[in-house]
């Protein structure tokens, strides 16, 4: 990425992808990757299927300590599945904002969110460096995934401090840098859409929430097995399927492999379900899974809890 804006069309357009790619609960890898990263079934399966597009390094909600009544603000909240589980800690008295730069995301969002019947969720169209919302209006600002996307860090986090209240608190996933990344890698696109070549170290974490001011810093290696994410790509390939009948219907189809095309034929296929055009972009996860096919991500990267309260 040559500069903080060829950065963003990149990201902008990856997760546009995704918004439009189907992806749920329902399918059994995209579900298995965010229990990877600390959901429960129970939690899944209580907000809409398509507010889990496999895209989460942790469950920020679990470690936010979230009370009723409070507002509570998701930085890049996609298809809205974090925002849905803290509208249920905060309560109808409580508010659970959206924040993403992404349309396709915010529309996906507001229909799941009308799908599911929620009445104190609120999703902006916004970037992080410039949100919509008053100074001192947030009790706690969670995220997952998201900051190392941002190239701007200090903005971003001096606009997360802007909207919170005094003693309002930070709770996040995200992925944080081990050591630095082999430059091949840190220059292809991939690895920037898919949270690796954005992310800082722990210690530059602390850093930078220091100098946005604020306090109580805790960075921390969760030890998840970031590899989870090639689970995506075999989910997406095929859709929704029940135990038992996935033999069967590959069988049925003459493929000899979830994603093959049946035998005898030609066409260029992503699914075995049907085909797709040639030109067909690959999906997020499928790329992720060609990323991590040519490095081991877990000896440079991690997933990480950070924790910070604002003086």
């Amino acid at each position: 990425m040559n500069t903080h804006q060829d950065t963003q069309d990149a990201v902008r357009k990856g997760y546009a992808h995704v918004a439009q790619a189907g992806l749920s609960s329902a399918h059994e890898g995209i579900a298995g990757i965010a229990e990877a990263f600390g959901y429960s079934r129970e939690e899944l399966e209580s907000i809409p299927a398509e507010s889990n597009m496999g895209l989460s390094c942790g469950n920020p909600v679990a470690m936010a300590s979230i009370r009723p009544g409070e507002t509570v603000l998701d930085l890049g909240s996609g298809g809205g599945l974090d925002v849905f589980l803290a509208s249920r800690a905060v309560g109808p008295t409580g508010r659970a904002i959206g924040v993403d730069m992404t349309g396709e995301m915010v529309s996906l969002a507001r229909a799941n969110a009308a799908k599911g019947g929620y009445e104190n969720v609120k999703f902006h169209l916004a970037e992080i460096e410039a949100m919509p919302l008053p100074d001192h209006s947030v009790d706690c600002v969670i995220s997952n995934c998201v900051m190392n996307l941002c190239p701007d860090k200090d903005a971003a986090l001096a606009e997360v401090y802007r909207v919170l209240k005094p003693g309002g608190r930070l709770a996040i996933s995200d992925i944080a840098l081990k050591k630095a990344l082999p430059a091949e890698i840190e220059k292809e696109v991939a690895a920037w859409t898919g949270c690796i070549a954005g992310a800082v170290t722990i210690d530059q974490n602390r850093d930078a929430l220091a100098r946005a001011g604020f306090g109580e810093v805790v960075v921390q290696d969760a030890g998840s097995d970031l590899n989870a994410y090639r689970e995506g790509g075999h989910a997406a390939c095929c859709g929704p399927e029940s135990e038992g009948d996935m033999s069967a219907n590959v069988e049925a189809a003459g493929a000899t492999a979830c994603c093959a095309p049946p035998a005898g034929t030609s066409v260029s296929a992503t699914s075995c379900c049907a085909p797709e055009p040639a030109s067909a972009q690959p999906s997020y996860h499928e790329t992720m899974g060609e990323l991590l096919d040519r490095f081991d991500v877990n000896e440079y990267a991690a997933s990480v809890k950070i924790w910070a309260v604002k003086a």
